[in-house]
């Protein structure tokens, strides 16, 4: 079993062992967002979880649960007592309030971003003083607690925006004091992969997973989504389109990047797995056009190809990759000629943001000769699939299931003993459904607005000048090859 708690949903997926589905739930999250602000409620995420589980678990047949794994968004965090009952709300991946925190914290040698967890608790404990017994704790470990019946170390994926210190494999603790931290504020820290636990009595009359069902640490929901996607070879990549946008890929050393835009996760078995989240996504769809109905426009945005107008579809104030800037806001150049040429400008949009952090990978040297592959929600639009294939200009691969759940459920499998690697269980649980090959006309046809795009992200100071030519001269080089 695995189970993703994402932005807008917790989804639940129950598979057998070469990863054909035997039953899934969902629940629909809430949540408060209000300018940089995004919270929400960690009970409303327990009650989400139940519900998303009973669906997967309808129609299980008969037997034990061989294990399960939990993902959630990468820095979302909150603070908990010593029982470990929340004490403040859930602090969500982009929510934006901890900007001289994060200041502070790079002061003292820690590279992290304002939407980082370490900032985030730094600003919780300012409101909410620590005292005895007060834990900081990562989205998936408030679930897992509540699974197992008692506090789990969490895992190295979700403790990384933490400023956990994956090359040392230990919390930085001298530079936490340093800001006020102390040790028994953060959890023990294992390899995603790890055995956490068991189901507990409790766990079980809340959620129906039986007793006794090994708890497997997880990853966050990129990471997870990228095992979904089954890219774990070297120089791989996963784009995972949901609220936001997400890369992650493989590789043999980890990519270096002095800003801290790019980092990197510990793969569970071995080696690095890079990435980074950009604010983009199919959340700008959702604001812009509440009461869409998707196919529809997909089927009208083909007449405008180019859109008319020119798009940075932020989902919310602030930028986190390809570049880091925290005054970014969404912009739209240029006058849509009608509903259908505002989604088609909001759907390339993302398409150049998709472009733009390969480049930026590319200049950082990151290997890029593996499968790209596309997961997230975005993914079950053939139209937007086949139209970000020709803006990149490069063959994608589209899993059969492109779910942060199913991932879990692979790394579950692994956790438990099923597969010798991560890489294995993914081949035997993760199928292809097709592949997508670039129009070379298509590509053409969008370079010009991309080239806009990098043009204006860097005319506004977001995007430093080197990654812009970076960005141009390696669209040259592709135009001519």
């Amino acid at each position: 079993m695995g189970v993703d708690l994402g932005t807008q949903s917790v989804r639940a997926v129950l598979v057998d062992d070469d990863g054909a589905m035997l039953g899934s739930g969902a629940a629909p999250l809430g949540g408060g967002r209000d300018g940089v602000r995004h919270e929400q409620s960690p009970d409303e995420w327990w009650e989400a979880v139940r519900t998303a589980i009973g669906g997967a678990l309808r129609d299980r047949p008969p037997g034990p649960v061989g294990a399960l794994a939990v993902c959630g968004t990468s820095g979302t965090v909150l603070l908990t007592d010593g029982e470990g009952r929340p004490l403040t709300p859930g602090l969500m991946y982009d929510d934006g309030r901890a900007t001289a925190e994060a200041a502070l914290a790079r002061e003292r040698g820690l590279r992290v971003q304002p939407t980082w967890a370490l900032p985030k608790a730094m600003w919780l404990l300012s409101r909410h003083p620590a005292s005895a017994g007060v834990r900081l704790t990562h989205q998936p470990d408030h679930i897992v607690s509540r699974l197992v019946g008692r506090r789990t170390p969490t895992d190295s994926s979700h403790a990384l925006k933490t400023g956990y210190d994956l090359t040392a494999d230990a919390w930085p603790h001298e530079k936490l004091a340093g800001l006020g931290l102390a040790e028994e504020l953060f959890p023990d820290v294992v390899r995603p992969g790890a055995r956490l636990g068991e189901v507990g009595a409790d766990g079980e009359a809340a959620t129906g997973v039986p007793a006794g069902t090994p708890v497997i640490a997880g990853m966050t929901d990129g990471c997870a989504a990228q095992i979904a996607s089954g890219s774990l070879s070297l120089g791989s990549w996963n784009s995972v389109l949901g609220t936001t946008l997400v890369l992650k890929g493989v590789t043999a050393e980890p990519v270096h990047d002095s800003t801290g835009v790019v980092y990197n996760h510990r793969a569970p078995d071995g080696g690095w797995l890079p990435g980074g989240a950009s604010g983009v996504g199919a959340g700008a769809l959702a604001r812009a056009f509440p009461d869409a109905d998707p196919a529809r426009l997909d089927g009208l945005a083909p007449a405008h190809e180019p859109s008319t107008a020119l798009a940075y579809p932020l989902v919310s104030r602030g930028e986190r990759f390809p570049f880091l800037a925290p005054e970014a806001t969404p912009f739209l150049l240029g006058d849509p000629g009608s509903a259908a040429d505002h989604w088609a400008a909001l759907l390339q949009g993302v398409g150049h943001t998709e472009r733009l952090c390969l480049d930026y990978l590319d200049h950082l040297g990151a290997p890029q000769d593996g499968p790209l592959t596309f997961t997230g929600g975005g993914s079950r639009s053939a139209y937007w699939n086949q139209l970000r294939t020709d803006i990149l200009g490069r063959t994608v691969h589209i899993p059969r299931h492109s779910e942060p759940a199913l991932g879990m459920a692979v790394l579950a499998a692994y956790g438990a003993g099923a597969a010798p690697t991560l890489a294995d269980a993914a081949k035997r649980m993760v199928g292809l459904s097709h592949v997508l090959s670039p129009d070379p006309a298509r590509t053409a046809r969008f370079l010009e607005p991309y080239l806009k795009v990098v043009g204006e992200l860097e005319r506004r100071g977001w995007l430093p000048s080197p990654v812009a030519t970076h960005a141009r001269t390696r669209a040259d080089s592709l135009e001519t090859s």
